[in-house]
């Protein structure tokens, strides 16, 4: 990493930093500094206090985690396929996951089945959902071995449960749509403290299996048969992806409903900030510019007079045009090869 990455990656946690501090500040009931210092060291136990332990610090940890979790899956994906275009989404599994929270909240006879608290079976929906088409690609590809053809499956898998979702919205009675649609809007309110460990330790386990893969992703960019040539297990390395992107994309989908072009469009900004396709330095990059985006973007849905404001209108309207401008300016740091 050169010098002036360097810079820029410490410029961006210190950024990271700055909005975590600032998130804990903002919301309907405004606080001051010296309020969140006693509430995270423990030497209050007001209201105040509880509001920033129990609401906003699980809130900004959730973003933290989810940004930078969904943007590796979007580097992992766009290195895999070396394909500007893809993200998170491309092997169905957001599909996947939103057609299991679907089958649980729509197909109102499977609520008699399950025992389980609704928020808890909904994270467990979405999670087998979404390992399940994970399942289901693997089995394609060890059929077919040929990265385009998987993704023209994935992208089938896609359709397949839009179109199931869209049958079940349907059928579904009308107070439980309503639940769907809200929890499809994304949200990282939803985590509380006692279930935050559920969310990191995948999200951590995950980021770390990329960081161990940041060699074999160089020589993937170069292509399968220059990345064998460099004696790299071509076939276990693309599995290895795949799962390390199901975990992290299917564990943060269960947690925070599905998340619009973060993970697609955060790649592209990582990209155009330190001018390389070297993951030694586009990775931690990536990540810091990941959660420092899913901060903003939750700050800005808790702004006065805009509160209430979808979580996936704000990325989608932040992450479109960047992925446009990427691409329409054809930088030679913008493509993924």
């Amino acid at each position: 990493m050169t010098g002036r990455n360097k810079w820029l990656l410490l410029a961006l946690l210190f950024a990271t930093i700055i909005l975590f501090v600032v998130h804990l500040l903002l919301g309907p009931v405004p606080l001051n500094a010296s309020v969140v210092l006693d509430a995270l060291c423990g030497a209050a136990d007001d209201g105040p206090s509880r509001i920033v332990v129990t609401v906003r610090l699980p809130e900004a940890v959730t973003a933290v985690l989810a940004g930078s979790g969904l943007a590796v899956c979007g580097l992992l994906m766009q290195t895999l396929f070396r394909n500007p275009l893809a993200g998170p989404s491309v092997l169905g599994l957001s599909s996947g996951a939103s057609l299991g929270v679907a089958v649980l909240m729509l197909a109102r006879p499977l609520w008699v089945l399950t025992a389980l608290p609704a928020e808890v079976a909904v994270i467990l929906g979405s999670f087998l959902g979404a390992i399940g088409v994970l399942l289901l690609i693997m089995l394609a590809d060890r059929r077919m071995g040929d990265g385009v053809a998987l993704l023209i499956v994935g992208l089938m898998v896609g359709y397949l449960c839009g179109a199931i979702i869209d049958v079940l919205q349907v059928a579904g009675p009308e107070s439980a749509l309503k639940g769907y649609v809200l929890w499809g809007m994304g949200s990282f309110t939803n985590v509380v403290n006692e279930r935050l460990p559920w969310l990191a330790t995948p999200v951590i386990a995950g980021s770390l299996a990329a960081v161990l893969l940041m060699k074999s992703l160089n020589a993937l960019l170069l292509g399968d048969a220059y990345a064998t040539s460099l004696g790299v297990p071509v076939r276990r390395t693309r599995h290895i992806i795949m799962w390390t992107t199901g975990l992290l994309a299917g564990t943060i989908t269960a947690f925070c409903g599905p998340i619009a072009f973060l993970g697609l469009a955060t790649p592209h900004v990582a990209r155009g900030l330190c001018r390389t396709s070297d993951h030694i330095t586009l990775l931690p990059i990536t990540m810091a510019c990941g959660a420092l985006l899913a901060l903003f973007c939750d700050l800005i849905v808790k702004l006065p007079g805009i509160s209430g404001l979808p979580l996936n209108a704000v990325t989608s309207l932040l992450g479109a045009p960047v992925v446009a401008w990427v691409l329409w300016s054809g930088k030679r740091w913008a493509r993924t090869q």
